[in-house]
């Protein structure tokens, strides 16, 4: 995906009205100027926003519930590691002076995750500002034995972000430098902490962009977007992590500052050790800077919000999508019809066109406003008039290119307003993509307040959700593990972005074979030796 910016040409008003019979139409021609980019399907306006609440921000009520501590809740043993002395706060104290923090409030935030469904309980959280702090620290609490949680935005959706006991929290919220950006190259080099919104505009006010972006940007961080591989809304334009990211250093558990932050496009000079990092979950190590390679900015963005009768034709619009918009196709997401009941209730937004069972926000980026209008507007039509879509809007300006963007990216939030969730984030083969929501309706039938699915379609990503007023084990049990099993049988993956944390590291068996998981273990045994850096995450329990 790109940024949602308005595009140079204006899209003037050009409205269709969709006939009764599935693919006829009447076209009412309605000029304001010379450009021919249609905004279409009645052109609804695009309303009722409501304020954006940040991933990571807090957006629950003070009167919330209390989170059962993850110990309690879940069947897991503290490993033998050391407890924080006073000794050690004062040792800490030297390293990083006034950094130190013990007050239990401040700590609140830092223990639960942002979808409050897990809580560890660590006395101490340290906020170095550099690498060699980072360095003394796990040198320090590597003689110590000290376990350590490494933190960033604490944005995660699957427990890896926060304590499972009383682990030593790592913050990486002071490490927020721009090191340095070539303006040819668009190779820019920054600290982990820096938040991936902030990088954006960084970016942008020098006719970049970041090749990636999420719903949780305005908290999460760059440390930990690589960490856990985050995939996200520009993956199908611009792909992964691990392609995008040319260098980082990272700090080992033994204090040892490994420096691979190369800015170099070819280096085929050995392993390429960044990947061990990429993914791992602050497992091996704590990312502390990264080298990453930004696009240059588009021209021209435009924004289509689509609804589909059926996924069948989700799937033959997309088919369609490629063929037609080619090179400057951007973004190609799906959501279902509850997930749009679910933002309109919980969040106000309203729905831009006409009700349907699914919707298709499709995005377009390029470097010339009127060649992509004119491939834009030739998609529109055909699609249209052939009846895989029934309605739909184009954005005409960048506020309207928002909000169409938050009926996508505000799912999640709105969820978490629902009730108790469970999340699944799973790749599939896209012509099975949505039957697994289908039978997990079946399969659970009025225990579920709200089965949905929705994703990035174009990716072959899934996020299933489910939706109870509280945490229920006989529901998890019915979940559990049919949705990997059934993953499994279709060859997927049981995590397509979210990571592994601590809710999924029972499960890699059903996507890892028994060899790769024993070699997983060997890496960690070799880089972590006493297993201090984010236990009890990523990687199954030993026997």
């Amino acid at each position: 995906m790109v940024p949602r910016l308005a595009p140079r040409c204006p899209l003037w008003p050009f409205r269709w009205q969709v006939a009764c019979t599935p693919g006829a139409f009447v076209q009412q021609s309605t000029w304001a100027g010379p450009s021919r980019t249609p905004v279409w399907g009645r052109l609804h306006g695009v309303q009722g926003t409501t304020p954006l609440v940040r991933r990571g921000s807090s957006s629950t009520s003070s009167q919330a519930p209390e989170v059962a501590l993850t110990c309690e809740r879940y069947p897991v043993r503290r490993l033998p590691f050391s407890s924080v002395s006073e000794e050690d706060l004062a040792t800490f104290e030297r390293i990083i002076p006034r950094r130190v923090i013990t007050d239990p409030e401040e700590l609140e935030a830092s223990n639960v995750d942002w979808l409050r469904t897990v809580r560890g309980c660590s006395k101490v959280l340290l906020k170095p500002q550099t690498s060699e702090e980072v360095s003394h620290i796990l040198r320090y609490c590597h003689e110590r034995n000290l376990a350590v949680n490494t933190q960033g935005g604490n944005t995660g959706l699957v427990g890896g972000s926060v304590p499972v006991f009383d682990e030593i929290i790592l913050s990486t919220a002071l490490m927020n430098q721009v090191i340095s950006f070539h303006d040819v190259s668009g190779i820019l080099v920054c600290q982990a902490g820096c938040i991936l919104e902030e990088l954006s505009r960084y970016v942008e006010e020098r006719d970049f962009i970041m090749p990636l972006d999420l719903g949780a940007k305005g908290s999460c961080h760059i440390g930990g977007n690589l960490a856990t591989n985050a995939g996200g809304l520009r993956f199908l334009r611009y792909g992964s992590l691990r392609g995008t990211v040319l260098g980082l250093e990272a700090v080992l558990a033994d204090g040892t500052i490994l420096n691979c932050l190369t800015s170099l496009r070819k280096d085929n000079t050995g392993y390429d050790l960044k990947q061990l990092f990429i993914g791992s979950e602050g497992t091996l190590g704590v990312i502390t800077a990264v080298s990453i390679l930004c696009p240059p900015k588009p021209r021209a963005v435009n924004v289509a919000f689509l609804g589909c009768p059926g996924f069948a034709e989700v799937l033959q619009t997309f088919s369609t999508c490629k063929g037609m918009l080619g090179e400057i196709l951007s973004a190609y997401e799906f959501m279902d019809a509850e997930c749009m009941q679910l933002v309109g209730h919980h969040l106000l937004l309203a729905r831009p066109v006409q009700e349907s069972p699914f919707y298709v926000l499709v995005e377009t980026s390029g470097s010339r406003a009127e060649h992509d209008a004119e491939k834009l507007s030739g998609f529109l039509e055909h699609v249209l008039g052939c009846g895989l879509v029934t309605d739909g809007t184009v954005a005409p300006d960048q506020r309207k290119m928002e909000a169409l963007w938050a009926l996508r990216e505000r799912i999640t939030e709105a969820l978490s307003r629902d009730g108790y969730v469970y999340k699944y984030d799973v790749s599939l083969p896209v012509d099975r993509l949505y039957d697994l929501v289908t039978d997990l309706r079946a399969r659970l039938g009025p225990r579920a307040k709200h089965v949905v699915g929705y994703g990035h379609l174009g990716d072959g990503n899934l996020h299933l959700n489910v939706t109870a007023e509280a945490f229920s084990a006989s529901l998890l049990a019915e979940l559990e593990p049919y949705v990997y099993e059934w993953t499994a049988q279709q060859r997927g993956s049981v995590s397509a972005e979210h990571g592994v944390g601590f809710k999924k590291r029972s499960v890699l068996g059903y996507s890892k074979p028994p060899e790769a998981l024993r070699l997983m273990q060997q890496l960690k045994a070799l880089l972590d030796p006493k297993g201090l850096l984010n236990p009890y995450k990523t990687l199954p329990a030993r026997a």
